[in-house]
């Protein structure tokens, strides 16, 4: 099974869904025939400007945005309640200041067999590398702050640890090489110090999860009254992402949180570097580069 395929395995085009900042690359799209609206931050026009200049990305598949959102709930956005039989949210869920808040919203939406799809990144395999994995009370802290904005903290380690790997912002389980931070200190300063002022949104990922402590953090927030909704299914192919369903249930489903937490120090264990890999990679550089020298000698 792919990402895709897993994404829309409770969706269908005749049922009502709802992807929440699909930006240029929609999963559930509207050209494909899907019953679905969007939430994005910006207009179609605004995303097509947004992305004119990024080769990388084809704006012809920006689609229209039925609403733009500007921090306010969901339900009051939409004018819409237990409507949607399906939400999608890939890579959104990361970015939020308050997580519960979202959980909510979303669950305000959903009708009462609905689906919160979720699409994550993977902190160890992602330019969040070197990032603390999140824990449970900066969850719960964040939603009774009523944060709407990232904290000035969030923002000084996101700019000042984030990293890609050969060139790369996101890659798979086994890919190892050269890491280099992705902004200099003074960037992260006026970061930060923007932050500190709280007179607008700044980007980055505020929560980093591997699969099983995003598993333990929902069943923990689910049983502490704060959700109501509940995994239902989970995907791990391996790489820089991992994926999420939650729905409303009538009952909970054995949930062993020691079994979960070791596997959570597992995870943790199996995202550092390998120093046997490492060496083996250093090895094989140097081994290149004497062969070019010896080859160019004579230049």
């Amino acid at each position: 099974m792919n990402r895709k395929d897993f994404l829309l395995k409770y969706t269908s085009k005749e049922s009502s869904g709802l992807e929440i900042g699909p930006s240029h690359n929609p999963t559930a799209s509207k050209s494909a025939g899907y019953n679905v609206e969007i939430i994005d931050h910006t207009t179609k026009e605004g995303l097509i400007e947004k992305y004119q200049n990024d080769a990388s990305v084809d704006t012809s598949k920006i689609e229209d945005v039925d609403y733009v959102w500007e921090g306010q709930p969901y339900k009051e956005l939409t004018k819409k309640s237990k409507h949607y039989d399906w939400i999608i949210a890939s890579h959104v869920i990361e970015h939020t200041p308050d997580i519960i808040r979202f959980i909510n919203d979303c669950n305000g939406l959903l009708a009462d067999n609905g689906k919160l799809i979720l699409a994550i990144p993977d902190y160890r395999y992602c330019f969040d590398q070197y990032r603390a994995i999140t824990g449970l009370s900066k969850v719960i802290d964040a939603h009774l702050n009523k944060n709407v904005l990232h904290s000035a903290g969030t923002i000084a380690e996101f700019y000042l640890n984030a990293s890609k790997r050969n060139g790369q912002v996101a890659w798979g389980e086994n890919h190892i090489g050269h890491s280099e931070l992705l902004w200099d200190k003074n960037t992260a300063l006026e970061q930060f110090t923007s932050a500190k002022r709280g007179e607008f949104y700044i980007d980055a990922h505020a929560w980093c999860f591997t699969p099983n402590s995003f598993r333990l953090i929902m069943h923990d927030l689910e049983n502490l009254g704060l959700t109501e909704l509940q995994e239902v299914d989970s995907f791990t192919p391996g790489g820089s992402e991992f994926f999420c369903v939650l729905s409303r249930k009538e009952t909970t489903a054995h949930f062993d949180r020691l079994k979960v937490l070791e596997a959570i120090q597992n995870e943790i264990a199996a995202g550092r570097p390998l120093k046997r890999h490492q060496r083996t990679y250093n090895k094989w550089r140097r081994s290149i580069k004497k062969r070019f020298n010896r080859n160019n000698a004579h230049l």
